[in-house]
């Protein structure tokens, strides 16, 4: 690390970022976003010509584009200077703004293509998401008394991902320059379909987004329509991820971080025992999914949008152990329960 500093804009908004700058200037560039993350990196990389490639620019709202308005002020750049914007993954927080830098600045938006398909899946015009997963945490046990809350939460994302980029997709079989330097897409799944961290071999660095984070768990969601088995492919991304020579690790959330094999096996073992946990749960009988939901995560959700988070995920991992066969999926009356095997 060279150098970091911190500055604040006041237009009828408060909104602080922190810049700092790594070797070969690349730039962190945090970004503020509402809670319960409340920010997430960006990067910031520099071309010999002086323009500059963004990856992961935040969500769409008045206070984050006034936000870059500043940050690009600070670092004495344009719009115009923006040619690329690199998304790792289709989530709001990392994918929502692409398209409003792009009608500013004409940059090209880069993602891969099952990334975009998520995307489209989620956030298109034709997406039934908002319908569809109320009903699907109805039919594992979820009270309408919640579910009643699900649409009305995710509908608020709509405006953090409008409007929606024109996309060029990125080939994993092929290097991607950005800053000066070649990196090597690697794919992965589990958090996000078609998700994309980027390795330079030469210096060692690694740009995971939510692949990989410091200190929290990337969330691993069972969603209806999407990825069937998100827990078993997250675990074979860390794998993959876990065969790279890492010196230093470039998240999406929290700060750049070293250990990145030391902590791949924290992620791998966390899994292993939520899995023990929630097969345990099994032992006294038959269980709705939102019932084990409510005892592995029991005091830890406060809010609509954890919720989601906590049901999704204890979907995946009961998912998961049906397909291990350490449990099985029965029909119950209009939904399904989870049973361990006899």
């Amino acid at each position: 690390m060279v150098t970091g500093r911190r500055f604040k804009e006041d237009d009828g908004f408060m909104r602080k970022a922190v810049i700092t700058t790594w070797e070969r200037d690349i730039l962190q560039i945090s970004v503020p976003m509402d809670p319960p993350l409340r920010q997430v990196n960006s990067y910031l990389l520099t071309d010999a010509d002086g323009g500059v490639t963004i990856i992961d620019p935040g969500p769409h709202s008045q206070e984050t584009e006034m936000a870059w308005q500043g940050i690009l002020r600070e670092l004495s750049l344009s719009w115009s200077k923006v040619r690329n914007v690199v998304v790792t993954h289709h989530h709001p927080d990392h994918y929502g703004l692409a398209g409003r830098m792009q009608s500013l600045s004409g940059c090209k938006v880069w993602m891969s293509k099952r990334a975009h398909t998520e995307a489209l899946f989620m956030w298109g015009e034709t997406s039934q998401m908002n319908d569809v997963l109320p009903l699907f945490f109805s039919k594992h046990g979820m009270p309408n008394s919640i579910t009643d809350t699900i649409r009305e939460h995710l509908e608020r994302f709509e405006p953090q991902v409008t409007p929606q980029p024109e996309v060029s997709y990125i080939s994993p079989a092929e290097p991607f320059e950005m800053g000066n330097r070649l990196w090597r897409p690697v794919v992965t799944g589990g958090h996000a379909p078609g998700h994309l961290s980027f390795y330079n071999s030469e210096s060692g660095y690694m740009i995971c987004g939510d692949a990989v984070l410091p200190q929290i768990s990337p969330n691993v969601s069972l969603l209806p329509g999407s990825d069937p088995q998100p827990l078993q492919t997250f675990l074979t991304g860390l794998r993959d991820l876990g065969s790279y020579q890492v010196s230093m690790a470039f998240p999406g959330h929290r700060e750049p971080f070293t250990g990145f094999t030391k902590r791949i096996h924290s992620l791998l073992d966390h899994h292993e025992e939520r899995l023990e946990a929630a097969e345990a749960l099994l032992s006294n009988g038959p269980l709705s999914g939102f019932a084990i939901c409510e005892d592995l995560f029991r005091g830890r959700i406060s809010s609509t949008h954890q919720m989601r988070f906590a049901m999704s995920e204890t979907l995946a991992h009961m998912i998961e152990l049906v397909r291990r066969e350490r449990a099985i999926i029965i029909e119950s009356g209009s939904g399904w329960l989870f049973t361990g095997m006899e």
